[in-house]
């Protein structure tokens, strides 16, 4: 079993003090991703947090990749389900990334197409 130390002073109502804080699920995301996951200053993990019924804690991982760790906790299915939803969301971004012409391709071949009708 791993014990963390929560730093976090605000530990939502549907975490059970002390056994949900103990064992985290934990992953690595980049920082970037985790805008897309959590919104700009994390806006939306509150969010997230009360749909899922888990607590996320952040932490910065000096690397140049810019690497953060989300420690995930909460009852053992729901942390495993949280962490499957972040990662899945975290791929659906990477995919979408891979999808998206630059700009610089996007005006190699003219750009917008002008002769479309507006409806």
């Amino acid at each position: 079993m791993m014990v963390t130390l929560v730093t976090r002073k605000d530990i939502p109502p549907w975490v059970k003090v002390p056994e949900d804080l103990t064992d985290p699920e934990v992953f690595q995301v980049q920082s970037l991703v985790l805008k897309y996951l959590f919104g700009p200053q994390g806006s939306r993990m509150s969010h997230i947090e009360q749909v899922s019924q888990a607590m996320f804690e952040l932490k910065n991982l000096e690397s140049p990749e810019e690497l953060i760790e989300v420690f995930i906790y909460g009852y053992q299915s729901i942390k495993v389900r949280a962490k499957w939803l972040l990662q899945s969301m975290a791929e659906r971004y990477h995919l979408r990334q891979q999808k998206r012409p630059s700009l610089t391709t996007f005006w190699e071949f003219g750009g917008p197409d002008v002769s479309l009708k507006e409806c």
